[in-house]
């Protein structure tokens, strides 16, 4: 197949891009930037374009097809020249389901969870030897690749998102996926640019339910009373299994499963991974993995990559680094580091990176998310709102969102790192939440705080 893709910079695309060359496919395509690890991951392979730019001369009738990405406007002028050819045009998932049409489609939804259980499902098929096609919505440790694209292969493992597939195509991506065996982890509204309220972003779920192929199965987490009664009420004709948190405790600084073959030690903590670990079970055992095997492999997994990352442990301290971006994240990653050290001081420190948690509407749902830290900081950086073009939001109106009265607030990465320059951080577990980089604030700095 001789493709080309619109926007080939971005990490889905330029991951699905490297996929199809390996597979022997003609690829070529285009984007106004690419930054590392995308730009040196397609030069490492001769896919990096040699001026960047969008260039309609690109686009001839000798195409199979051309790939879209959600980087690109409505208006790009490649995409144009595509449409005027008469030239197929996919996004992403909709490629991805054209490609795995004769595969067995798992996929892997929900607002929270889906990286970490994705991971962990291809860690326990890695770990036992059978071989599946993938695809990860992030880098994980111990997998090469975010895809992972095959001929042979039975199963086609999908992290399905809600964000939209295209500029041309603003249906969320997991709706495009037709799973035969599907997983949601929980409803917790985000992307307010997107889903404009919670009513609107919990019908993206019901129909995601619906698009499961008759007689397929659904694996939901029934502690999530939203989600529950979405699958119980709905009336495509699938199998349904609920799934819960089981029984777990600390000790010694170790989580331990609480197994029908007796107590288990794991490489990762928290309720919400015991949660995530529950549902994983399940769909690896629709998978071919019976239950006792599941648990010897998981033994093993360490974690998905910036999902509480520990980036340094010392005898005066620990940091880890976390991805949560969102409410329900927040709180969940909060909570697991105290549980796992309860004898040691939590700082908690979150950045508001997102346009959903820069909003002053949509910021009333972080309403206790860090009341778990015995001392929390939240920074946020002006120039990222105006960027945004959204309106200013205050100190005081973060501290009030929080209910946190003592609540830090930062707007400074210099004034970040003297704060916590000024901290006591003997026996404390630093926890950095963010999607971004807290305003490239220097981490080895840090380190050398403890």
């Amino acid at each position: 197949m001789k493709l080309h893709f619109i926007a080939i910079g971005g990490s889905a695309m330029h991951s699905l891009a490297l996929a199809l060359h390996k597979k022997g496919n003609d690829i070529t395509g285009s984007d106004d930037a690419i930054y590392d690890p995308s730009k040196s991951a397609l030069e490492k392979h001769g896919l990096l374009p040699e001026s960047f730019g969008w260039f309609p001369e690109k686009i001839t009738k000798d195409l199979d097809a051309v790939v879209l990405g959600m980087h690109a406007k409505n208006d790009n002028p490649e995409l144009k020249k595509a449409r005027d050819l008469g030239i197929k045009v996919y996004s992403y998932p909709e490629y991805l389901f054209e490609i795995s049409k004769e595969k067995t489609r798992v996929v892997i939804g929900g607002s929270h969870g889906k990286t970490t259980i994705t991971a962990m499902i291809i860690h326990v098929m890695h770990y036992h030897g059978k071989e599946i096609d993938y695809l990860l919505g992030a880098p994980v440790r111990g997998i090469e690749n975010t895809i992972h694209l095959s001929d042979e292969n039975d199963f086609m493992l999908i992290e399905g998102d809600e964000y939209p597939a295209s500029p041309i195509d603003l249906r969320p991506k997991f709706h495009l996926y037709q799973p035969n065996i599907a997983l949601l982890s929980g409803i917790a509204w985000d992307h307010i640019n997107v889903f404009p309220s919670f009513e609107n972003y919990v019908e993206q779920f019901r129909i995601f339910i619906n698009s499961i192929v008759k007689g397929g199965i659904l694996v939901y987490n029934e502690e999530d009373e939203t989600l529950k009664q979405l699958a119980e009420n709905t009336e495509n004709q699938i199998r349904k299994h609920p799934y819960f948190t089981p029984e777990y405790h600390v000790e010694d600084g170790e989580t331990i499963l609480e197994t029908s073959e007796g107590d288990m030690p794991l490489g990762i903590f928290g309720k919400h991974n015991m949660n995530n670990l529950a549902g994983a079970k399940w769909i690896c055992q629709h998978m071919g993995i019976d239950e006792d095997d599941f648990y010897e492999a998981l033994m093993e997994f360490e974690g998905a990559s910036r999902r509480l990352e520990k980036i340094f442990d010392s005898e005066s301290g620990v940091i880890f680094k976390d991805f949560a971006h969102s409410p329900s994240k927040v709180k969940a990653s909060t909570m697991a580091v105290k549980e796992h050290y309860p004898d040691k001081k939590l700082i908690a420190c979150l950045e508001l990176h997102t346009f959903s948690s820069l909003n002053s509407e949509f910021i009333q749902q972080y309403k206790n998310t860090l009341s778990k830290a015995d001392e929390a900081i939240v920074f946020y950086s002006p120039e990222a709102i105006a960027q945004k073009q959204m309106s200013p939001i205050s100190a005081d109106e973060i501290k009030t969102a929080f209910n946190e009265p003592d609540l830090e607030v930062i707007s400074e990465t210099s004034a970040l790192q003297d704060l916590l320059g000024s901290k006591d951080l003997n026996d404390t577990v630093l926890l950095l939440m963010s999607s971004g980089t807290f305003g490239n604030l220097n981490l080895e700095k840090v380190k050398a705080l403890f």
